[in-house]
């Protein structure tokens, strides 16, 4: 009861476009996340794929392994994320030392070695596994009394994370494909610092959210929560082992595109056993069963969602690189190489060097029509939803919608493709199919959000 009032203080005292001040707090945070994510996201297989100019030349298809097992570690990691913020650090915690750790991971990739840059990766998967579902889950937190007012927060945040990724691949594409792709990945680990010091400085504006609850802070359950962690880590440590011991021995041959195209099958996996062992044995009445299998629902619709709209960062990124036309009407080598020229001055200063022509818009730098749309058309949604008033689709439905407009952008890149062999294709094929899977996004992505921390029971909120 204590708690619920002093949130309902902070929420009357301190406004942040109409909404509590602790959500500026996480809007910038989770704006320069986004920054960092994004920006480097952008480069990542190109520079995997580039030789000519000091990347690490491999071939397409380890590339994209490479890629798509980082993306499916970077969501598979928010789970064991998500229950140690809930059981053992809170949601607070949990987003400041993921932070730390995603900073940590850029800059270890600006090191141009092997090593480091995969080391980079890992702490990056690490960090966001902490940070990315418990920065949604104390926004949930700001708003007690649940409601209309939640969901137009979380379309407030939602705006956040669109202007990251909007400025992030922006500055890292052309820093990284213009100057030095390892300057590319020191620029979102500064955006990454940015938004720890702002999340720091701004603490003060979440008093009582995303703390541990009552029932978590005693003694003998954090006892229990660090053992079971303990656990965890050395079952996790010794099936690697084993894994890699079979895989030496021959007995299970595994290649790195092998096992990338097996974990799709491994996320089947663990989700059925996650919801299963949670419905059984975690819930505790039989409301807190029906609201934890609508989220396992709405998890299989967002995971096929999600695994089409990831192509952004590979496949798609790599026709933009290799069939896309993008010189946009011979306007953008007018613009970009004066600016190009100055910066090659600039660095010249530190004994670097850079080409001053950039007779194309770089590739990683389309990554930001998504995020534009995505701030252009999010205001249009959400008066949209409240003018449909009791016609507002369910839940559901607009899932539904999500992933048939994601399948309508295929087929509009699929149409374009056709043309590949002729000659390079316009921007505009790649515009469309963006235009698609943002709407489809509009109606997945925000409504899943705010579902999701409505649905679960509050000790389970952060894995959820």
């Amino acid at each position: 009861m204590q708690t619920e009032i002093a949130l309902s203080t902070v929420i009357a005292e301190k406004q942040f476009f109409g909404h509590p001040r602790g959500l500026s707090t996480l809007f910038f945070t989770e704006m320069w996340e986004r920054f960092s994510y994004y920006g480097m996201r952008g480069l990542l297989l190109l520079y995997m794929t580039d030789l000519a100019r000091g990347g690490m030349g491999l071939n397409t298809s380890t590339a994209a392994a490479i890629y798509g097992l980082y993306t499916f570690a970077v969501y598979a990691v928010a789970l064991p994320g998500g229950w140690i913020a809930d059981r053992i650090v809170g949601q607070r915690k949990a987003v400041l030392y993921g932070g730390i750790i995603i900073a940590l991971g850029h800059f270890t990739m600006a090191v141009p070695t092997e090593v480091t840059f995969f080391l980079g990766l890992f702490l990056i998967v690490l960090g966001t596994g902490l940070l990315k579902p418990n920065v949604s889950a104390i926004v949930a937190d700001l708003y007690p009394e649940g409601g209309a007012r939640r969901d137009a927060g979380f379309s407030v945040f939602y705006m956040g994370i669109n202007i990251g990724a909007v400025i992030g691949p922006t500055i890292c594409s052309f820093l990284g494909e213009g100057i030095n792709w390892h300057l590319g990945f020191s620029a979102a680990g500064i955006g990454m610092t940015a938004g720890i010091i702002q999340y720091v400085v701004g603490q003060k504006h979440m008093e009582g959210c995303g703390e541990l609850t009552e029932e978590c802070k005693s003694p003998a359950a954090r006892a229990k929560a660090k053992g079971q962690l303990v656990k965890g880590i050395g079952f996790t440590i010794g099936l690697i082992i084993l894994i890699a011991g079979l895989n030496a021995g021959g007995i299970l041959p595994l290649t790195l595109v092998g096992f990338a195209q097996a974990t799709g099958l491994i996320v089947v996996v663990l989700a059925l056993l996650y919801f299963t062992y949670v419905i059984l044995f975690v819930c505790r009445d039989e409301l807190e069963k029906k609201r934890v299998l609508m989220i396992a629902l709405l998890f299989v619709g967002a995971a096929m969602f999600w695994s089409g709209f990831e192509q952004a960062g590979s496949s798609m990124n790599l026709f933009a690189r290799d069939f896309t036309d993008r010189t946009l009407g011979g306007w953008w080598p007018a613009v970009a190489d004066p600016v190009l020229g100055l910066l090659s001055g600039l660095i010249g200063l530190f004994g670097w060097t850079m080409s001053t022509h950039s007779p194309e818009i770089p590739a990683s730098l389309l990554q930001n029509i998504n995020p534009t749309f995505i701030i252009i058309l999010a205001p249009v949604a959400g008066v949209l939803w409240v003018k449909l008033g009791s016609r507002n689709p369910s839940i559901p439905v607009k899932f539904a919608l999500g992933l048939m407009l994601l399948g309508v952008g295929f087929l509009v890149l699929a149409w374009g493709s056709q043309y590949v062999d002729e000659t390079k294709v316009g921007v505009g094929w790649l515009v469309a199919t963006y235009f698609f899977h943002t709407v489809g996004e509009l109606c997945l992505s925000p409504v899943g959000l705010s579902s999701v921390t409505k649905l679960s029971p509050d000790r389970l909120v952060g894995q959820m």
